[in-house]
């Protein structure tokens, strides 16, 4: 078993392989860790996990009425996670890569990521002035045909687009733009449909490509079903998730 401590970002979100995160940084705690990534060596990955949260805020209280008028404000690493952080975090996460970090004249920090790989939340430690987390990296296994599966799940994904964009041309996301390679389709498709953290949460952590790939086609085909009787839609950003106001 290979563990590795890395700094911990938790997101009311779920984080894929291959998908880019960006990030708009305020919070003292995160503004720390960013500071800390920047001392990073060159030639060295910048690295953090992110983990999407289960029960608690993203944002801590700062304020009566930020975000709850009713709240106490709140310090420390662990602000808006209870005494035990770990048991507000889905115990599987995702490493990312920092490929910018830019810091504002206010202190504050613009950070654009992407997801690399797959983790399990071990421990967290709140000592510091951010969270760590001792994580275990989870391999990618294919799983039984996989490839197969993969070519159904972008059929399936690309039915599911159009019925998204009201089958508008100009909206869609060609065949071209489309990968094939099944664990790239997997959190791809995974990360672009539209569903609640739980779910996406699950697609996360499958046990292996085909797994994930065989639930997806699942929830394709069954939301292309009720797409149809609703209004068109726009097409969403693939690769990009919004960015995150932490």
């Amino acid at each position: 078993m290979t563990t590795v401590r890395l700094p911990l970002f938790p997101l009311n979100s779920v984080l894929f392989p291959g998908l880019v995160l960006p990030l708009n940084i305020f919070e003292e705690r995160y503004r720390a860790m960013m500071r800390a990534l920047l001392k990073t060596p060159e030639d060295e990955p910048r690295r953090f996990a992110v983990v999407a949260i289960r029960d608690g805020h993203e944002v801590a209280p700062s304020a009566p009425g930020m975000p709850d008028p009713t709240a106490l404000p709140e310090r420390g690493p662990a602000a808006g996670f209870g005494s035990d952080p770990a048991k507000a975090f889905h115990g599987v996460g995702c490493v990312a890569d920092a490929a910018t970090i830019r810091e504002r004249p206010d202190g504050t920090f613009e950070v654009l990521a992407t997801g690399t790989t797959r983790v399990r939340l071990r421990s967290v430690d709140a000592s510091g002035p951010y969270l760590t987390a001792e994580l275990e990296e989870l391999p990618e296994e294919p799983g039984d045909e996989a490839g197969a599966l993969a070519e159904g799940v972008l059929r399936a994904f690309r039915q599911y687009q159009k019925r998204l964009a009201g089958a508008r041309e100009r909206s869609l996301t060609t065949g071209g733009d489309l990968p094939d390679e099944p664990s790239v389709v997997s959190y791809l498709v995974a990360a672009a449909m539209m569903h609640d953290i739980p779910t996406k949460q699950r697609l996360l952590q499958a046990p292996d490509t085909a797994s994930r790939l065989r639930d997806e086609l699942k929830l394709l085909r069954s939301e292309t079903a009720v797409i149809r009787s609703l209004p068109s839609l726009p097409a969403s950003d693939l690769t990009r998730g919004p960015t995150s106001l932490n």
